[in-house]
């Protein structure tokens, strides 16, 4: 027999053993051939030999499946038949214990007590002049292979003219002589079996597709169930295969395997060097070299027992490798609770590679849940680079991203406003949408700050909410508090709600909280809430609420918004079937303050225009009409109460395409050549006694450019009778990607303007040239500059380029200046590897008109196969003269959890193209 033998068994829920077969064996055993045994799971048992002989009965099927029957009397001949087709015509009668026969290969019969089978061959067969062995059936059967065979695997038969030896079990006599009846009783007669012209099988193992025990195709789940994972429920009740270099025993009962075992059902592997299956109680025990692949989970160990049907079992002093995450470890026990459940005893846990972790969670008992996707560690040690960093009578810990409940790691850090900061948070896994976390926070100086977070997410709606508190601050002596609350959800029938909840207990919170939820920067808190309607045609409305609160700077104040107390909205709009465009805006909003004017305010804003577009050119006309209406309360002496303004707005807007092949550094594209001019005329109408409830200068810059009113808001509609001329040059890649923009852009003044509102009389404004692309795939530049011809200076320039020649590899550098604003800075900012597995992270903002660093953050990053250090110090102004700082000290354990204070928010909003070293390529 050439290659390995094996065995297919059936469930123990299935199979039902008929009897025992012994085979002769031979003491010149041939280590490396293995014997094949086919049981399958239809309630039969059929051996193949290296002698080419088949034993073979068909016991008695109890008759609880007709097609079961049929299925299994019919593979059981084919197989047989095929077999014999390239053997010598040989068969050999099964007895019960006790009964015997003699057999010769001059004849093919199997007969029972009391029947005598032919002596003759089968028509048409020839009779081979050797002795086959014999012997009598043995309950505790032996199987060995003998010294020449038809090979299981689709070798040759021996020739018929070859004699085999004549062998003896214990207990059996050579037969060297013609068949001879039995005893005639308890008769029972089989077929005569021989070559009977079946032609020769195939080369390959000797096998037939075996159906489930209930007839159902193989993966094919029964009407109206859920199919199984693989490897799961589905493998208890299929068949197992086994195989071994020897084996012994009872098929009905157990069987022995001895070297090279390999036992195999569904998603679980068993290799062992000797192990025994227990048919009845569908149990494998196996010792020596013990390798055992679970559901992909690798393990190994001196000793196992494991029960097929539910996976519950042991292994001693073993290793493992779980494949879901990617973590192994080793102990002095492993116990298999069931499929989806195990518990480690005594042992180790690290995703580390290797078998000297850099790190591992030690513990008394780890129970890893795949089902929950969760680990819990009783006495758990967390030990790094050998030295134990965490320890906790009980940790929990995720297998997968899931969200689970439990003690979060603690964070810990310093800062120059409170001093040493540790906190440990707890987290609550309410329901897959909805969770809370509980962050009670250790302040050094200050005392215990309490805080919370809750997040919801549901069917059309959505929301967060921060809480966080400290009584009895021990640097004010006052109790300090924030809350921070947004929810949006939908009402349906078009119907949505809104609302926005912010507040601190003083001015200072955020310069003594640098770190929470009141940014150090925030120093204006809206509340708003509205409510809005969209038709989903051409009208929408909407209503809301707003409030603010000032955390005023004393060292430089800003000025207090108007409350909107409400503020209504309606829109409306579409195009008609001849191409002509209206639309009408119309609002509503009660104005408060506390010391200022107030009143209500409406306006209703009416347009109309007709867009010609072309492939080479466009033209836009369009006529609008501003209308508003002011009902003010505590107005000055003498000034009126009712104040109304309406005012008419007529502009035309065109340009010109023009398109070209042409070159941008070696690549073939298009350039194309856009001239634009936009003509705004509004008359002018005195506006001096109107308040000015919401309406600043516009931000002069290319979007407002070409824009009707220079002021943003309602209160001031500015006098216009100017002209905008731009052009721009875009160079557009064969792939349509924009490679490349240039544009300059100034407006024109024909009459001096009569509403400024502070800002300054022109007749021309100020020059705007603009630069941005991808130069290469590396480099990029963005660059815009505001010229004053006039003042012959730049009012505004801002210079910005980025090189990213790689994953984890950035440069950022832009030079800012705003002469209006008494700005100009550089800021830096990067990542980059800095030798080894080190990155260096960092960012520069430094003003150049007070000499000195305004913001800064550096910091290292240390990647190592199984962890992440990062350490990053940070500098940030919370006030005028006032600095905060803060350092984040922060070790990840891949697959465990995360230690220390996390920068990540830091780095990304500073380092603009941070890419997390976690996600390398």
């Amino acid at each position: 027999m050439q290659g390995a033998a094996r065995a297919v068994l059936p469930s123990r829920h299935t199979a039902t053993a008929l009897g025992a077969a012994e085979f002769p064996y031979n003491k010149g055993f041939i280590s490396k051939n293995r014997l094949q045994i086919s049981i399958h799971g239809l309630r039969h048992l059929l051996f193949m030999t290296r002698s080419a002989t088949i034993f073979g009965r068909v016991g008695h099927i109890p008759n609880k499946n007709f097609r079961d029957n049929l299925v299994a009397r019919t593979m059981l001949g084919a197989l047989v038949a095929a077999a014999m087709a390239s053997m010598p015509a040989v068969a050999h009668a099964q007895n019960q214990p006790g009964d015997t026969a003699e057999r010769t290969g001059s004849g093919a019969s199997a007969a029972g007590a009391g029947t005598t089978a032919p002596a003759g061959n089968a028509p048409g067969t020839a009779a081979p002049t050797g002795t086959a062995p014999t012997g009598t059936a043995s309950s505790d059967t032996t199987f060995q292979s003998a010294p020449t065979t038809t090979s299981a695997q689709g070798t040759s038969a021996q020739s018929p003219a070859t004699s085999a030896p004549s062998t003896s079990a214990p207990g059996m006599a050579p037969v060297t002589g013609a068949a001879e009846a039995p005893p005639a009783s308890n008769a029972v007669s089989a077929p005569a079996i021989g070559s009977m012209g079946v032609p020769t099988p195939p080369t390959g193992p000797a096998s037939i597709p075996i159906p489930p025990p209930s007839g159902v195709p193989p993966g094919v789940p029964p009407s109206g169930a859920i199919a199984p994972k693989p490897g799961g429920a589905a493998d208890k009740n299929g068949p197992t295969s086994v195989s071994a270099e020897r084996m012994t025993g009872r098929p009905d009962r157990d069987i022995v395997l001895e070297r090279e075992v390999e036992i195999i059902r569904g998603a679980n592997v068993i290799n062992a060097d000797r192990a025994t299956y227990d048919i009845v109680n569908d149990e494998v025990e196996a010792v020596g070299n013990v390798r055992m692949k679970r559901f992909n989970d690798r393990y190994t160990g001196d000793d196992l027992k494991l029960k097929m049907d539910t996976g519950v079992g042991y292994v001693d002093n073993p290793t493992y490798r779980m494949d879901t995450s990617r973590a192994q470890g080793k102990a002095e026990r492993v116990d298999f609770e069931g499929d989806d459940r195990t518990r480690v005893q005594r042992g180790t846990y690290s995703t580390c590679e290797g078998p000297d972790p850099d790190w591992y969670l030690k513990s008394s008992v780890l129970n890893i849940d795949k089902a929950s996707g969760t680990g819990t560690a009783s006495n758990a040690i967390v030990i790094f680079k050998g030295v134990p960093i965490l320890g906790s009578p009980y940790m929990s810990f995720p297998l997968s991203t899931e969200r689970k409940s439990g003690v979060l790691p603690p964070t810990f850090g310093t800062t120059n406003k409170g001093g040493l900061e540790l906190m440990v948070p707890y987290y609550f896994n309410i329901a897959p949408n909805r969770d809370l976390t509980l962050y009670p926070k250790i302040i050094s100086q200050r005392g215990v700050q309490i805080g919370a977070d809750g997040r919801y997410l549901g069917q059309g709606y959505a929301g967060e909410t921060k809480v966080e508190g400290l009584l009895n601050d021990r640097l004010s002596g006052t109790n300090r508090y924030a809350i921070s609350s947004s929810h949006n959800q939908s009402l349906g029938s078009g119907f949505s709600f809104s609302s926005k909840i912010n507040l601190a207990s003083d001015d200072n919170y955020p310069n003594d909280f640098p770190s929470t939820i009141t940014a150090a920067s925030q120093r204006l808190l809206e509340n708003d809430v509205a409510l809005s309607y969209s038709s989903g045609s051409f009208w929408s409305a909407s209503a809301h609420a707003s409030k603010y609160q000032i955390l005023q700077d004393p060292a430089a104040p800003i000025a207090r918004p108007y409350d909107r107390l409400p503020q209504a909205t309606l829109l409306a709009g579409r195009t008609t079937d001849k191409g002509i465009t209206w639309s009408v805006a119309s609002e509503f909003t009660r104005f408060w303050h506390p010391d200022l004017v107030r009143g209500d305010r409406s306006v209703v804003n009416p347009r109309v225009s007709y867009p010609i577009i072309k492939p080479g050119y466009f033209i836009t006309p369009s006529f609008s009409v501003h209308a508003t209406n002011y009902m003010l309360d505590n107005q000055v002496p003498g000034a009126p109460n009712t104040l109304n303004r309406v005012l008419p707005t007529a502009s035309l807007d065109t340009g010109l395409i023009f398109e070209r092949d042409a070159k941008f550094l070696g690549k073939e594209g298009t350039q194309t050549l856009e001239p634009r001019l936009f003509y705004v005329y509004t008359p002018y109408r005195d506006q001096s006694q109107f308040p000015n409830f919401d309406t600043a200068l516009a931000d002069f810059n290319f979007s407002q450019v070409f824009a009707e009113n220079r002021f943003s808001g309602n209160d001031r509609i500015s006098d216009a009778n100017q002209l905008t001329a731009a052009i721009t040059s875009r160079f557009i890649e064969s792939n349509g990607v924009e490679r490349m923009r240039f544009a300059l852009a100034q407006r024109f003044y024909f009459n001096d303007q009569l509403v400024t509102n502070g800002a300054p009389i022109e007749t021309k404004s100020d020059l705007l040239a603009a630069a941005s692309g991808q130069i290469t795939t590396n480099f990029s530049i963005d660059t815009s500059v505001q010229y004053s011809q006039s003042l012959r200076t730049f009012q505004r320039a801002v210079y910005g380029v980025r090189w990213q020649p790689g994953p984890k590899k950035i440069l950022n550098v832009q030079y800012r200046k705003d002469v209006p604003t008494a700005l100009e800075l550089i800021d830096a900012s990067g990542q980059w590897p800095i030798g080894g597995r080190w990155y260096a992270v960092g960012r520069v903002n430094y003003s150049l008109l007070e000499k000195k660093l305004a913001e800064g953050l550096g910091g290292v990053e240390y990647k190592a196969d199984c962890w992440i250090f990062r350490a990053v110090v940070q500098r940030i102004p919370t006030a005028a003269g006032v600095v905060a700082s803060a350092l984040f000290l922060q070790l990840e354990l891949s697959g465990l959890s995360k230690f220390g204070s996390n920068p990540m928010q830091a780095l990304r909003t500073y380092v603009p193209g941070y890419q997390p070293i976690t996600n390398s390529p």
